[in-house]
């Protein structure tokens, strides 16, 4: 009879191990704050192979937007099983829009019109570069979202960042590209100065070294701004999405280079708590 009970508490045991081995194998979860599905005219990948993409890499949830905001509705309109979305209005009827949709009235009728689907989040990502961000219209779109409790997802140098907030305090933004290459010194002071502003990560040069290795200066804004950062594939070029695992991983690679509690902040947690997510 002992031998029999002590055969099974060693069974559990062993069964209870494998399990817990099983968990720490798995990848950490990523939300892809930074996701475009651009339909011009149509997507270059269909929506089963995207929504594939997601569950093979162990994305659970993304910011959506596209160009035009066809694609963004397909993904909100999927309802995939274990997929969070975040819908953004995206400004942008056609690519030319890009140089131009700040100072064009009709663009700003556009994000209205959108915004009456009644389930966005944000608008963007939108592009901006110095003063042009001092545009009348520009002013009215952060007011817009101000008023209507939405992010701003911004492509934008730190001047133009700067304007954005002085155009309406209140403003929430999600700093695409966290400055590309600006210095860590700079990004500090932002961070520093700006508590409503968000670095996503897509693009950041200087994160890790030529062996992959997360840089003091990074290390050191992650453990000071655990809260503050997001990662995002930027899926603009069908090229994205076919390096999209490769992204992916790349991410994951420097991640598990931080604790455990940032690492799960930064992949997933932040994003989660700005959306008021479930965990």
């Amino acid at each position: 009879m002992r031998t029999a009970l002590r055969c099974i508490v060693i069974l559990i045991a062993l069964a209870w191990t494998a399990g817990t081995r099983a968990v720490a194998a798995e990848p950490i979860e990523i939300f892809d704050a930074h996701l475009h599905y651009n339909w011009e005219p149509k997507p270059y990948y269909q929506l089963d192979e995207v929504l594939a993409l997601f569950k093979k890499h162990r994305v659970t949830g993304i910011l959506a937007t596209s160009r035009p905001n066809s694609g963004t509705h397909a993904l909100v309109d999927a309802k995939a099983d274990g997929l969070q979305v975040v819908p953004f209005i995206r400004p942008y009827r056609v690519r030319s829009d890009i140089q131009s949709w700040f100072g064009d009235p009709v663009i700003f009728d556009l994000v209205q019109d959108e915004f009456k689907r009644g389930y966005y989040r944000g608008i963007g990502e939108f592009h901006l570069s110095g003063k042009s961000a001092e545009n009348e219209w520009v002013k009215k779109t952060v007011d817009f979202a101000v008023a209507n409790d939405l992010y701003l997802h911004a492509h934008a140098d730190d001047e133009a960042v700067e304007i954005l907030m002085r155009h309406n305090p209140k403003a929430r933004i999600i700093w695409a590209h966290t400055g590309f290459g600006l210095s860590t010194d700079r990004v500090t002071a932002m961070l520093s100065k700006y508590p409503k502003l968000w670095g996503e990560l897509s693009y950041r040069s200087g994160i890790t070294d030529g062996a992959g290795k997360l840089t003091p200066e990074w290390r050191t804004l992650f453990e000071r701004y655990p809260d503050r950062f997001l990662i995002g594939s930027d899926t603009w070029v069908p090229e994205r999405w076919a390096s999209y695992g490769e992204i992916m991983a790349g991410y994951r690679a420097w991640l598990a280079q931080l604790s455990p509690k940032i690492a799960a902040q930064i992949a997933n947690g932040n994003a989660k708590a700005l959306f008021a997510l479930a965990p």
